[in-house]
């Protein structure tokens, strides 16, 4: 087991957002967390992360889990683009949660660094600056810096806004190869129900509470994915 979440509630300024979550994600899981914005997936996320505390139930963490070892690539960049940092460095900042007080980079560290750049085909531009890149590579690069702290899990928080198809589907493409062939478990924060039943094995909708949680091919044969799908499902 990666994590579970036990009769979980959150709230936000004192509201509560959602209740009544209980999901499972086990070790090689790929889950897409699907809902309405403000429907409390971005709460969510932050709680598995450690970042809020739930208001009631419980999240568990398998052995060898923690949330500083959970890569986290959010919706939105959260530093100063503007900082004349290369690709390298941004990348090892991933490495930054486990580090302790070391004044450097590990030697395994560095070379971990240097696989994963190589891995995400980014190794080209290692030397350029963040913000002379483009959006897909920005992309890529941030999500490099997120494999640096996943050791067994990855959370993104809509990885795909503001890119287009093609890139958007090469994303998805390469979260799918990493689940797959590095055995990491992916969860994945999206409004693409076409791209989150085929590249995700589990399924988790939250509308303030939970609507749904099993596997892809059960949620397609509901009416809450019709209807959702109809209002957000995208061919490809």
């Amino acid at each position: 087991m990666i994590l579970s979440c036990e009769n979980v509630s959150l709230s936000y300024d004192g509201a509560t957002v959602a209740e009544n979550i209980n999901f499972r994600v086990e070790d090689g899981d790929y889950l897409c967390i699907l809902g309405e914005n403000g429907s409390g997936k971005t709460t969510l996320i932050k709680a598995l992360l450690g970042l809020k505390k739930v208001a009631g139930g419980s999240i568990v963490f398998g052995d060898g889990v923690s949330p500083q070892k959970i890569g986290y690539l959010p919706q939105k960049q959260s530093f100063n683009t503007d900082f004349p940092a290369c690709v390298t460095e941004i990348v090892r900042t991933g490495f930054l949660g486990s580090r302790g007080f070391r004044p450097y980079y590990s030697s395994r560290e560095r070379e971990r660094a240097k696989e994963i750049m190589e891995s995400l085909g980014i190794s080209a531009f290692a030397k350029r600056s963040f913000d002379e890149l483009s959006g897909g590579q920005q992309k890529r690069v941030l999500l490099a810096r997120a494999l640096c702290s996943a050791e067994k899990l990855l959370i993104l928080d809509e990885p795909t806004a503001a890119l287009d198809p093609i890139v958007t589907e090469e994303l998805y493409e390469i979260t799918k190869k990493l689940n797959e062939e590095k055995k990491i478990s992916v969860i994945m924060v999206s409004h693409d129900v076409a791209a989150a039943t085929k590249f995700a094995n589990r399924i988790l909708h939250i509308k303030h509470e939970q609507l749904f949680f099993g596997s892809a091919e059960e949620y397609l044969k509901t009416e809450l994915a019709k209807t959702y799908m109809g209002g957000h499902g995208r061919v490809g």
